[in-house]
């Protein structure tokens, strides 16, 4: 009964939550990504909001990097908190500036991706991905 209550965790558990966090977020996420992505390289005409007056061309390709290129690289654990960042910036835009008007519904599934790539930014990738490898393995961190 103890060990329910317990806050101790199982480093090795942690570590492969992670995998399956990451790479299932970001496989939900190229859900959204990968028709961006297709109408890009199609070259057809884009419709797209413009928040910050860049054009609705530039604001679409970065839109496509976000969800379609830094999805894959969280998958493969790859540059993860960077490429965390960009989706970070990208869904803080689709909440709180293209569905600032709409009702909380419609913002939700956007801050909860939000949620969901802090929580990767915060806690990295994990000892199974390409910057584990590249960074010379798991560091234990402060306490």
């Amino acid at each position: 009964m103890k060990k329910l209550f317990s806050t101790g965790y199982n480093t090795g558990v942690a570590h492969v939550w992670l995998l399956i966090f990451r790479v299932a977020a970001s496989g939900f996420m190229l859900t959204h990504g990968y028709p961006k992505f297709t109408k890009l390289i199609s070259g057809d005409t884009i419709q797209f909001a413009d928040p910050f007056g860049f054009g609705a061309y530039p604001s679409f390709v970065l839109t496509v990097i976000a969800e379609f290129l830094c999805s894959i690289l969280i998958i493969l654990g790859l540059g993860t908190r960077i490429a965390s960042v960009f989706l970070i910036i990208n869904m803080s835009v689709a909440a709180f500036i293209a569905h600032s008007a709409d009702p909380f519904g419609k913002k939700e599934l956007a801050l909860l991706y939000l949620l969901v790539y802090l929580t990767i930014l915060v806690f990295g990738p994990g000892k199974y991905s390409v910057d584990n490898s590249i960074g010379g393995g798991v560091k234990r961190g402060r306490r």
